[in-house]
């Protein structure tokens, strides 16, 4: 009778191992941001990291920016996708944005996609009646943008049984407002295969 009940108890723990086991979900572990990424040929965060590392610092070298007495304003407007794959080319625009201002060397005005949220903070504490006038964000003096940054991102895919190839090009302008001039151009080549 002991020798069951002990088997019947064994029996139960290991049981109540197994479901909580079941029940842990899935292993998450940290990776390093930095380390080549390469699930598949799809675009990924490898190919954002080095595309806006590349556009950053060709952009900082261009006689636009180095030969600024004072960091130029500029603005960006979002990257075009002329890819078949969805790529969120915000963040592509956000990294670059980010590293640029990082450097000192470029002051950023509001893009056009993000003056809807200016024009409305004008507009809150212009004419809400709720802030001291000598606290309020005036209207017409914000800054034009010197310069713009636009650009796109394309690809060519070619696939067999066997491998799928794609090629991306990145291509990334600065161009002068009030001239109309593009006075500096850059691009981004990144090829990724795949095999089965």
């Amino acid at each position: 009778m002991k020798l069951h009940a002990k088997t019947i108890q064994l029996s139960a723990l290991m049981l109540s191992a197994a479901l909580l086991a079941a029940c842990s979900g899935p292993q998450v572990r940290y990776g390093d941001a930095k380390e080549v990424e390469t699930v598949n040929a799809n675009y990924g965060s490898t190919d954002l990291q080095m595309i806006a590392e590349s556009m950053t610092r060709s952009l900082l070298q261009s006689k636009a920016i180095s030969g600024s007495k004072d960091a130029p304003i500029v603005t960006l407007a979002d990257v075009k996708n002329k890819t078949s794959e969805y790529i969120d080319t915000r963040v592509i625009t956000d990294k670059i944005r980010t590293q640029l201002v990082k450097s000192g060397q470029v002051r950023f005005a509001v893009s056009v996609s993000e003056m809807q949220n200016q024009t409305d903070e004008l507009k809150r504490q212009n004419q809400s009646g709720l802030y001291k006038n000598s606290t309020i964000a005036k209207t017409g003096n914000m800054q034009g943008a010197q310069y713009r940054i636009e650009g796109s991102i394309a690809s060519i895919v070619k696939t067999n049984k066997d491998v799928k190839d794609v090629y991306y090009v990145f291509n990334l302008n600065l161009i002068n407002n009030e001239s109309g001039l593009l006075e500096w151009a850059d691009e981004k080549e990144i090829r990724k295969t795949a095999t089965r």
